[in-house]
């Protein structure tokens, strides 16, 4: 499950969670521990134990993501993250309850039951677009570097003309020809049965939400082992590290589409968007600066204007705060897989921050207005101090 748009409410900077509280596990006269322990209150550590390996959870069924079950099972407390896997995913599950509104969690099993209707009703086109395999959908230049999974060799493949917009190959021929052939399929069947979709996002009158009709799976694997080793290391302050939800789709752009599309920010904190054809022209992404929500309506640096020009096969990564737009496609046919990665933990960290200038350009323009009026403020005080010593 995707979690598209989920917002989870809040608490204290201190614990994501409950404010207090922690474990007891009640201990037999014997010296044996009682099952199953019992919690007085539930929280999360702010830091995660990085040397913790958590357990899937991708056989249960669950109201939330399984991934999500991963990346929060690294903020347990201590005594809980080696009990066994359904006393943790009790303790996580009671968390995030508290955080989702009943008409979030209403909303949520809708949609799982209108992916259900879709799946249980669309014949497939390519079985193999379903589940990830890596060496048919990615080019061996972008294989090799998440294998090695270091900075440089990251770099060695991307191109950053911008800063924060990373740039590169990533996508197989085959499977940019598999994937359009399968919307294609998917879209017919949507007009012969007349069955009414959810379109990817509220600017988009055309597309497909493609973990809609199957390829959630694929998708999550897509973020949690290429997307999230790339981001840990270039977008680490939006949570890059800590990826644990999607929503992947494919937006359609031409004469008989969606044209262009408006200046906006994603609700992701990292964007993947990768050109799967066809032939076109115009259809340029704009980028416009990073910016939080306080300052999402600023103006615009000269030093952040870009444009990027697509591609098919080649990705364009960046963050979701990274304001920007397309271009009209003045001919022909564009169509563009994004995925857009999600963590929760970020998500609920920054309910409680005023200050986000590791990444939002104004709120570090702020930052260094203040520092320059706090020197200037030392400065006028010890020429006024000196004045008066000397006389």
């Amino acid at each position: 499950m995707s979690l598209d748009g989920a917002r989870t409410p809040g608490a204290p900077e201190q614990a994501i969670g409950h404010a207090n509280g922690g474990a007891t596990v009640p201990v037999l006269q014997n010296g044996s521990a009682a099952a199953p322990p019992t919690y007085l209150t539930h929280r999360l550590r702010l830091n995660p134990n990085s040397d913790h390996r958590p357990d899937s959870y991708e056989d249960l069924d669950l109201e939330f993501s399984p991934s999500i079950f991963s990346s929060l099972e690294r903020y347990l407390p201590p005594n809980l993250l080696h009990q066994a896997r359904d006393v943790k995913v009790n303790y996580m599950r009671e968390i995030l309850l508290r955080y989702y509104p009943e008409s979030e969690r209403i909303r949520l099993q809708k949609h799982r039951e209108y992916r259900q209707k879709i799946i249980s009703n669309y014949q497939r086109l390519h079985l193999e677009l379903y589940n990830m395999h890596p060496t048919s959908f990615f080019v061996p230049s972008f294989l090799r570097a998440i294998n090695e999974n270091t900075e440089q060799d990251f770099r060695n493949i991307m191109s950053e003309p911008s800063p924060g917009i990373f740039t590169f190959e990533m996508l197989q021929p085959r499977f940019c020809e598999m994937l359009l052939a399968e919307v294609e399929n998917f879209e017919k069947w949507v007009h012969e049965t007349k069955f009414r979709i959810m379109r990817p996002n509220t600017m988009n009158k055309y597309g497909v939400v493609l973990d809609d009709f199957g390829m959630e799976t694929m998708l999550e694997k897509l973020m949690v082992d290429f997307m999230r080793p790339i981001s840990k290391v270039f977008f680490p302050e939006v949570g890059g590290s800590n990826l644990d939800t999607h929503h992947g789709f494919v937006l359609e752009y031409g004469i008989d589409r969606d044209v262009d599309l408006g200046f906006h920010v994603d609700d992701s904190e990292v964007t993947l968007n990768v050109c799967v054809g066809k032939q076109f022209s115009g259809g340029e992404l704009f980028f416009r600066g990073v910016r939080c929500d306080k300052h999402v309506n600023t103006e615009t640096q000269s030093e952040e204007i870009f444009d990027y020009s697509h591609v098919p096969g080649r990705a364009v990564l960046h963050r979701g705060r990274h304001r920007h737009g397309a271009r009209a496609t003045t001919s022909g046919k564009r169509i563009n897989l994004v995925l857009w990665c999600r963590s929760s933990v970020f998500r609920e960290s920054r309910k409680y921050q005023k200050d986000f200038s590791s990444w939002c350009a104004e709120c570090q323009h702020e930052k260094k207005e203040r520092r320059r009026l706090s020197v200037t403020a030392i400065k006028m005080d010890l020429l006024r101090r000196e004045g008066q010593t000397a006389t």
